[in-house]
C-alpha cells in the first residue's frame, strides 16, 4: 500500500468519489439517504475540502499495488492544545479487514508524535461498528457529542481519544 499526500485538486476529486462509494456502506443503516446526501454535498465537494486544507487538514490517500485508489485519511495537528484529530478515515468496503485502517491510523499516530502531539481523538457515530475498530486500536470514550449541521440534521457522535 502507498501514502501519497494529496498536493492537488486531482486529488480532490479522488476523495469525492471514493466518499461516494463508501458511505453509503458505512452509514447506510445509521443514516438517511436524504441526510446521505446533504452530508456528501456539503462537506465533500471542492470548495469545503479546499477550505480545511487551507485551515491546516492534511490529507492521505491509499493507493494499492494496482495504483487503484482505496481508500483516505485526514488529520490536524492541535486541533486542541497537543492533540491531533482524525478528522476522516475511510476505506473502500472490499478493503475493509485488511489493515489499511490500522496503517492510516499510525501514519497519524507517527505525525502526531514528530510533532509534539500528547494524543488523538476523532469523532465517531454513536451506531457506527467502527467503534469496535478504535476500541481495538486503544481509543476511549471521552465524551459524547452532538453537532448540528444544519436543515435538521445532527451528528450524534462520541468523541475517542488515546494517548500517543
Amino acid at each position: 500500500m502507498k501514502f501519497i499526500s494529496l498536493t492537488t485538486a486531482d486529488g480532490l476529486k479522488i476523495i469525492i468519489n471514493l466518499t461516494k462509494k463508501i458511505w453509503p456502506v458505512a452509514y447506510g443503516e445509521i443514516l438517511t439517504m436524504a441526510q446521505l446526501d446533504y452530508m456528501i454535498d456539503k462537506f465533500y465537494n471542492e470548495t469545503a475540502l479546499l477550505e480545511l486544507i487551507d485551515k491546516g487538514h492534511v490529507f492521505y490517500l491509499a493507493q494499492d499495488d494496482n495504483n487503484n485508489y482505496v481508500g483516505f485519511v485526514s488529520y490536524e495537528l492541535n486541533s486542541e492544545p497537543n492533540k491531533a484529530k482524525i478528522h476522516k478515515i475511510y476505506v473502500l468496503p472490499e478493503t475493509q479487514g485488511i489493515g489499511l485502517g490500522r496503517q492510516f491510523f499510525e501514519l497519524v499516530k507517527e505525525k502526531a508524535i514528530e510533532n509534539n502531539q500528547k494524543a488523538i481523538f476523532l469523532n465517531v457515530n454513536k451506531y457506527n461498528h467502527a467503534i469496535h475498530f478504535y476500541t481495538k486500536l486503544g481509543f476511549t470514550k471521552v465524551k459524547d457529542e452532538v453537532i448540528d449541521i444544519g436543515e435538521g440534521y445532527v451528528m450524534d457522535d462520541y468523541v475517542m481519544e488515546i494517548a500517543v
